[in-house]
């Protein structure tokens, strides 16, 4: 795979970095991160520069899910990615997420511990949320990954190995007390907290001019909320407790008892300030020669040249068919206008105008040259100078609904208009409008990929399913497509199809072919996705006896994380 270049857009994360004791470069993975010292840096310095790292992971390192989910596909441009494409990764496959996502850990706790010291409560409040945003999103690439002893600098060098499940249960109560700091914190135009509308770029005067502190505490327990019902949903597996035949899952299991998760929902409720209903997004002041991550990596650099991952990465023919009359991709097959918008047509060739993908993993052929497919779309990257979603309304609205579907209270609002809100929410995010929302979803009444309220459905192939659950999943995948595919990944993991198929199963059930796309190299022989990434080789090297404590199971891709009861 090609190697990502990495610019650093503000002089001030630079700065940063550069007064560690142990200097730390983004994505180099030939170095010990657990060796990482505390800095001087002021908290609210910290801050932005720490935001706009964590929006530079979320957008730059999913190529690879968005190839396995069925969005992307490597075009006949580039020789195959054996690794990646056979699903036999090894330990240094993805490997500069792990030490990209604990670089960032470092600048929050930093930013944590100088802001307890000033008494900075808003500040100490959001690193931790922060921090919950990142290590839930480790565990769900690793399963058991350092945490009570991580991000201790040079005190511990090699960091014991937490089990996921515990992580998980600490990091719904680190949230909560973010949201009390912010909740309560000071805002005095001359106390510690004075400039935090400044200083954070997600929720403050970047992109929302002359905001008011108040008006940013809610804001972040409305983040806050919707990253619990990301974690809390990964602790339902299988169906629902009144599942009945022919429906999405198996009986209802969770990796919490029922009483348990009721609590975490009867403590959301009771704190009130709700859920997110607008998308969360970091704005540093993006601009043409210091441009949006996902801009820079998946379209073109800051001088205006075109990234080699806009060569490599083209539409899979799963979402957008081959460019055959009547063979449209499973965007078409609904008459999705979305498709437009995550993908653009060729401008010039054979292919002008036409929304043609490649089978993923195929070998490289001239007719799926790069400039005969299509490409990465405007509604995703819509500009160089544009914010960077972090949480987008359209998942909070989906995480609602699933819960509510299950039976927990996540307000009044019923689990069909929340999962039709996260629809529309979907659709004006990338520049469509609630009309062609509401069209799609009239459109595609009795299909239970869209409908909720969908009869069962057989189109002949033998797993006939209703709407429900099986629907809020599946417009998941319609709808954080390049945006969350890791949540996506989740999502196909954790959910069974049935009660022989241990894993979620898109298209089949409304007379499409079954997705994601399997890779199609003669030399893959597996049925299913991997399930995990595997422990960084740098583990191995600089923190053996606590990696190789792990077993067998941090070393094989098809080892469940622990949610996954399947």
């Amino acid at each position: 795979m090609k190697q990502k270049k990495i610019i650093l857009l503000f002089f001030v994360f630079a700065f940063i970095i550069s007064l560690f004791s142990c200097k730390k470069e983004k994505f180099n993975i030939n170095q010990n991160p657990n060796e990482a010292t505390d800095s001087t840096i002021a908290y609210n310095v910290i801050l932005p520069a720490a935001q706009n790292s964590t929006a530079r992971v979320v957008s730059r390192s999913w190529g690879w899910l968005q190839n396995y989910l069925g969005y992307w596909a490597r075009s006949g441009t580039y020789a195959p990615n054996t690794e990646e494409e056979t699903y036999e990764i090894t330990t240094n496959f993805q490997s500069g997420i792990w030490s990209s996502m604990y670089d960032n850990l470092y600048d929050y706790q930093t930013m944590q511990i100088g802001a307890n010291k000033a008494h900075a409560d808003f500040y100490e409040g959001i690193a931790r949320i922060m921090k919950a945003h990142n290590f839930a999103i480790l565990v769900d690439l690793y399963n058991n990954i350092p945490y009570t002893e991580a991000l201790k600098g040079a005190a511990i060098t090699t960091p014991k190995y937490d089990k996921g499940i515990d992580i998980y249960k600490d990091l719904l109560r680190q949230v909560d007390t973010g949201i009390s700091l912010i909740t309560n914190a000071d805002e005095s135009e001359t106390g510690p907290n004075a400039s935090i509308a400044t200083d954070d770029i997600m929720f403050g005067n970047k992109l929302f001019p002359a905001t008011a502190v108040s008006d940013m505490k809610t804001r972040w327990a409305q983040f806050g909320n919707t990253l619990k019902l990301r974690i809390l949903t990964k602790f339902m597996n299988g169906g629902i407790e009144i599942n009945s035949t022919n429906t999405v899952g198996t009986v209802a299991t969770y990796a919490l008892s029922r009483g348990e998760l009721d609590q975490e929902f009867t403590d959301i409720n009771n704190e009130g300030s709700g859920f997110l209903d607008f998308n969360a997004e970091v704005q540093p002041g993006y601009q043409a020669d210091k441009g949006n991550p996902f801009f820079n990596s998946y379209v073109a650099d800051d001088a205006g040249s075109a990234t080699g991952n806009s060569v490599y990465y083209k539409a899979n023919s799963y979402a957008v068919g081959q460019g055959v009359q009547g063979d449209n991709g499973y965007y078409g097959y609904n008459g999705d206008l979305r498709r437009n918008k995550f993908y653009k047509a060729p401008t010039s060739g054979d292919y002008t105008g036409v929304y043609r993908g490649v089978d993923y993993g195929i070998p490289a052929q001239t007719i799926n040259a790069a400039g005969n497919l299509a490409g990465i779309g405007v509604g995703v990257y819509r500009g160089v100078d544009q914010p960077q979603w972090i949480l987008t309304s359209a998942e909070s609205y989906f995480l609602q609904a699933e819960c509510s579907h299950r039976g927990f209270n996540v307000g009044a609002v019923s689990a069909d208009q929340l999962l039709a809100s996260g629809i529309v929410a979907s659709f004006t995010s990338l520049g469509l409008t609630t009309p062609n929302a509401n069209t799609y979803i009239v459109n595609n009444a009795g299909y239970p990929d869209v409908d909720y309220f969908s009869p069962e459905y057989d189109p002949g192939n033998g797993f006939p399913v209703q709407g429900g659950l099986f629907t809020i999943i599946t417009q998941k995948w319609f709808a954080l497509n390049a945006i969350a595919p890791f949540e996506v990944w989740s999502d196909y993991r954790r959910v069974d199809f049935n009660a022989t198929t241990n894993h979620f199963v898109y298209g089949l059930s409304v007379g499409f072919s079954a997705g994601p796309a399997i890779s199609t190299n003669p030399a893959n022989v597996r049925s299913v996705l991997p399930k995990r990434l595997l422990y960084p080789q740098n583990e191995y090297l600089y923190n053996p006896t606590n990696v190789s404590s792990q077993g067998s199971q941090g070393a094989y891709p098809f080892s469940s994380i622990f949610w996954d009861l399947n």
